[in-house]
């Protein structure tokens, strides 16, 4: 089996037995339609998978299913992106059918095997959504980084770089979020900033959120106001759903591995809807578990069983 994360910043793909095993693991580029071409995406996914079949030891005839998270979905419905999809997947020597997931849902799988419940995601982007049978029922923001997206790794790194152009006009003394957004984008000059900023991809404006993150972690105050700021966002983004009974997921990468802005969306959700929040384990393997689930002639007990060692 496996099962892929297909993110706006990187591509994870596991490969586990239908017991849920991990086999290997793979990775890749930005796959995700929305953030580059679906035929460089496509292209990710597949070099994503190929080393995760290579790491098992195994050959791509021997994957009998798959399951991949994505963003922007839809996308990848439209005929032509359809079809660089399925070049780059017979490309890479896979015969299994690619079934598309939300990655939302993918996310939702991650952190409970219950069907249904309310997720809250902050990777590159933001969104949050209300699954039910393990689909989505209602959502809040996910509209993009030009749209929304509040307090996702996009706008967090934006932020850091608007700090960043207001205060090399400004003058004054260079914090540690001045002085490591330059450095990532290659100038303290401020019209050179401006202009090398703007011919910037997205995903090198993503790439600015582990500096916001590294200079509040070495004190600085505008860093780490953004860092509250994102958080305040996320809460606000998630208590819109007012979220029913169920478990209460947190996925991403800016609620898994950045604790202060963890901390200040369960304190803000603890005091806002009464709940705190279960952290997601890996989405690649969550994939690969519902690629096992789709593989059929397993019992419940089996299948729940797998979902324990795939997220442990």
């Amino acid at each position: 089996m496996l099962g892929a994360d297909c993110g706006g910043t990187s591509t994870r793909v596991v490969a586990a037995t239908v017991e849920g095993h991990v086999l290997g693991r793979g990775r890749a580029g930005a796959g995700n339609p929305l953030a580059r071409p679906p035929a460089d995406a496509a292209a990710e996914l597949a070099a994503a998978a190929s080393r995760a079949i290579e790491g098992a030891d195994r050959e791509p005839g021997d994957v009998v299913g798959a399951v991949v998270g994505i963003a922007g979905i839809a996308r990848i419905a439209e005929s032509a992106a359809a079809a660089a999809y399925a070049a780059a997947w017979s490309d890479a020597g896979l015969r299994c059918p690619m079934r598309p997931v939300p990655d939302v849902v993918v996310a939702f799988a991650g952190g409970t095997p219950e069907p249904s419940g309310t997720i809250l995601v902050a990777g590159t982007g933001a969104i949050a959504a209300e699954i039910v049978d393990r689909t989505v029922a209602r959502r809040v923001d996910g509209l993009g980084w030009l749209l929304g997206d509040q307090g996702g790794g996009f706008w967090l790194g934006l932020a850091g770089a608007r700090h960043t152009a207001r205060s090399l006009y400004a003058g004054g003394d260079a914090g540690a979020l001045r002085q490591g957004v330059c450095t990532a984008v290659g100038t303290a000059d401020p019209a050179g900033f401006v202009s090398r900023f703007y011919a910037l991809p997205r995903d090198r404006v993503a790439a600015l959120a582990p500096v916001v993150v590294e200079a509040a972690r070495a004190g600085d105050a505008a860093a780490a106001a953004l860092l509250d700021e994102a958080a305040a966002h996320l809460a606000t983004t998630l208590s819109a759903l007012h979220p029913r009974p169920g478990p209460v997921i947190l996925a991403g990468g800016l609620l898994c591995e950045v604790p202060e802005i963890r901390d200040g969306v369960q304190d803000r959700l603890a005091e806002g809807i009464g709940r705190r929040g279960t952290l997601a384990s890996d989405a690649a393997a969550a994939a690969a578990w519902l690629a096992v689930r789709d593989f059929g002639g397993r019992a419940p007990a089996e299948v729940a069983a797998a979902h324990a060692r795939l997220m442990p």
